[in-house]
C-alpha cells in the first residue's frame, strides 16, 4: 500500500478546528496532557472490552524466506516458512496482543484487514503509526470486537504482493454451529520470487505507461468515458485491449501473474482437504490477491453463502462467487462422495488456482480442470442481503461524501475525486453521524474499495462489508456509522492503484 504522508491530513483540516490530526491519534500534547483524539480513541476501544475476555498472544516474525509452492521454489517475504502466514484465531471480544519483529531489510507494518479496531492499531504508517523499521518492533494490541472472517497483510509499499499475509478467525461465542468440519483457504496471484519482485512490477508498470500509449482499454484511458452512465457496463465483455477483460468486471486487472495459488500451491501441486460423504463443511474463503478477482467453484457441488466480510447474510445457494481482492466470504457446503476439483479461476486472465477436496477414491483433477459450475450461477457480494440482525438501524443520513474514482494506464495513475493520496482532501467526518458514501466508478476497471475501521451498509440490500467491488461506470451507495473515531483509510485493494494513488481518507472531527 502507499506510503502515507501527513500531505492529505494538513491539506483538508487547514482551517478546520476540531479535526483529528495525524499526531493527536495515538499522541499526547507537549505539556503531557492526552490529546482529545487519543482520549476518543482510547474511549472507543473502552466501550468494546469485555469482562473476562482472554488476551491472545502471538508473534510475527516478517523475514526473507525460501518457499516450495509445489515444485516451484521461489525466495519471499513472509512471516513464516509457508504462505498463508500463521493461522490467528480469538473468540469475539478478546484481546488480540501480537509482538512484530521485523527482520526484514525494509520497513513494514501489520494492517487486520476489516476489523473496527482502535485507530492506532490499525498499521497504516503515516496515518496511525510510524513504520517498523528494519530490525525494529512493534507490540499491537487491541480488542476485536465481530465475529468473522478477516486476514492480515501489510500496508507499506507493494508487499502484500509478496507472501506477506495470513488469516485471522474470530470465532462467535454464540455460534449455531451446523455443520462437521472447517477449511479456511486462501486465494492468491503470484510473482515474487520467478524473476521479477513486487516493487519491479509496479516499474515496469508506470515505465511502460509514462509516454502513453496502449492501456486495458486498448489505447483508450481507463478515467471518465462520455456516453455512459452509471451502472452502464456498455457490452465491455467484447472489449480485448491487453486481454485482461471480464463479462461481470470489465478491465479484469493490470498484471498477468505466473502462478495463482490455493493455500499457497499452484495448481499443478495443489492442497488436499479431506472430509467424509454427507458431512457440512463450512469454507472461509479470502482472496489476498493484490491485482486478481478469483470466480471460485467446487466440482460437484453447490455451495450455500453464509456470511460476507465476517457479517451474516440471507443464506444463498450458488454454484459459483467472484471474490475480489480484500474480500471474504464463508460457504456451507455437503460433501459428496469421490474426488472433486475446487478451483479459484483468475477472473478475465489465464491460469487458475486449485485444491482437491477428497472424500473417497479416484484420480485428482488435471491442474487445467474446468467444472461446469464455474460457468453457471455466478455470486457477487453486491447480490447479497443482510440477515436481519446485522441490518444498521433506520435512521436520517447525517453527511453524504462522493468518492470518484478515476484513473489512467498511460500514464499509471489512480485517483479518487481527481487527486492521488497525496493530494486528496480528507472526507470530513463528525462522531455519532449516519455517513452515506457513493462510490462513481468513471473508469473501465472494476476496483474493490475498502474502508478501514468500519462495515458499512450497501444501500437498498442492507448486507454489511468492509470490501466492496464496484464495476466500471457503476455508482454504489453505502451507509456506516461513524462510531470509531481516528484516521481512517479508504481504497482501492487493488494493491497497485492504490500504491499509485487511488485512496483517500475518512477523518474524524474531535
Amino acid at each position: 500500500m502507499a506510503h502515507l504522508t501527513r500531505r492529505s491530513l494538513i491539506r483538508g483540516a487547514a482551517g478546520l478546528a476540531g479535526v483529528l490530526s495525524l499526531g493527536s491519534v495515538a499522541a499526547c500534547s507537549s505539556d503531557g496532557a492526552v490529546s482529545p483524539a487519543a482520549k476518543a480513541v482510547a474511549q472507543a476501544e473502552a466501550a468494546r472490552r469485555r469482562t473476562g475476555a482472554s488476551v491472545v498472544r502471538a508473534r510475527l516474525t516478517p523475514r526473507r524466506v525460501t518457499l516450495n509452492l509445489g515444485g516451484r521454489v521461489v525466495t519471499t517475504w513472509a512471516y513464516g516458512d509457508s504462505v498463508p502466514g500463521p493461522l490467528l484465531r480469538v473468540t469475539a471480544g478478546d484481546v488480540l496482543r501480537v509482538e512484530v519483529d521485523n527482520q526484514l531489510p525494509a520497513e513494514t507494518s501489520v494492517h487486520w484487514h476489516g476489523i473496527a479496531l482502535r485507530n492506532d492499531m490499525d498499521g497504516v504508517p503515516g496515518m496511525t503509526q510510524g513504520p517498523i523499521s528494519a530490525g525494529g518492533s512493534f507490540r499491537y494490541e487491541f480488542t476485536v470486537p465481530d465475529p468473522g472472517t478477516y486476514f492480515y497483510h501489510p500496508h507499506t509499499g507493494v508487499q502484500l504482493d509478496r507472501g506477506l499475509y495470513g488469516v485471522l478467525v474470530v470465532d462467535d461465542p454464540a455460534e449455531p454451529g451446523g455443520y462437521d468440519d472447517e477449511w479456511v483457504v486462501v486465494l492468491d496471484d503470484w510473482v515474487d520470487g520467478t524473476g521479477r519482485t513486487p516493487d519491479e512490477v509496479l516499474e515496469d508498470l508506470r515505465a511502460s505507461t509514462a509516454g502513453g500509449g496502449m492501456n486495458g482499454m486498448g489505447g483508450m484511458d481507463h478515467g471518465s468515458m462520455p456516453g455512459m452512465g452509471p451502472g452502464s457496463m456498455g457490452g465491455m465483455g467484447g472489449m480485448t485491449g491487453e486481454g485482461m477483460q471480464s463479462r461481470l468486471l470489465g478491465g479484469a486487472g493490470d498484471v498477468e501473474y505466473p502462478h495463482y495459488l490455493v493455500n499457497g500451491r499452484t495448481a499443478d501441486a495443489p492442497v488436499t482437504l479431506t472430509g467424509k460423504p454427507g458431512q457440512r463443511v463450512r469454507i472461509r474463503f479470502v482472496n489476498a490477491g493484490s491485482d486478481t478477482a478469483f470466480r471460485v467453484a467446487l466440482g460437484g457441488h453447490r455451495m450455500t453463502l453464509t456470511h460476507s466480510d465476517g457479517f451474516p447474510v440471507v443464506p444463498v445457494p450458488t454454484d459459483a462467487l467472484l471474490v475480489g481482492m480484500g474480500e471474504r466470504f464463508d460457504v456451507m457446503v455437503t460433501l459428496a462422495d469421490g474426488v472433486f476439483p475446487l478451483v479459484a479461476s483468475a477472473e478475465g486472465k489465464k491460469g487458475q488456482g486449485v485444491a482437491v477436496v477428497r472424500t473417497g477414491a479416484g484420480r485428482a483433477p488435471a491442474a487445467d480442470v474446468q467444472p461446469r459450475e464455474l460457468t453457471r450461477r455466478v455470486l457477487l457480494g453486491s447480490d447479497l442481503k443482510a440477515a436481519a440482525d446485522v441490518r444498521l438501524a433506520d435512521r436520517s443520513t447525517d453527511r453524504e461524501h462522493d468518492l470518484v474514482l478515476g484513473g489512467s494506464m498511460a500514464p499509471y495513475r489512480w485517483t479518487i475525486n481527481g487527486e492521488t493520496f497525496a493530494d486528496a482532501e480528507p472526507l470530513d467526518v463528525g462522531e455519532g453521524e449516519r455517513v452515506r458514501l457513493r462510490f462513481v466508478n468513471n473508469t473501465m476497471m472494476f476496483h474493490p474499495m475498502h474502508l478501514h475501521g468500519h462495515t458499512f451498509a450497501l444501500r437498498g440490500s442492507g448486507v454489511r462489508k468492509d470490501t466492496v467491488i464496484v464495476r466500471p461506470m457503476q455508482t454504489l451507495e453505502v451507509d456506516l456509522d461513524a462510531d470509531n473515531p481516528g484516521q481512517w483509510a479508504a481504497h482501492c485493494h487493488n494493491i497497485y492503484h492504490a500504491e499509485t494513488g487511488m485512496m483517500t481518507t475518512l477523518s474524524y472531527r474531535a
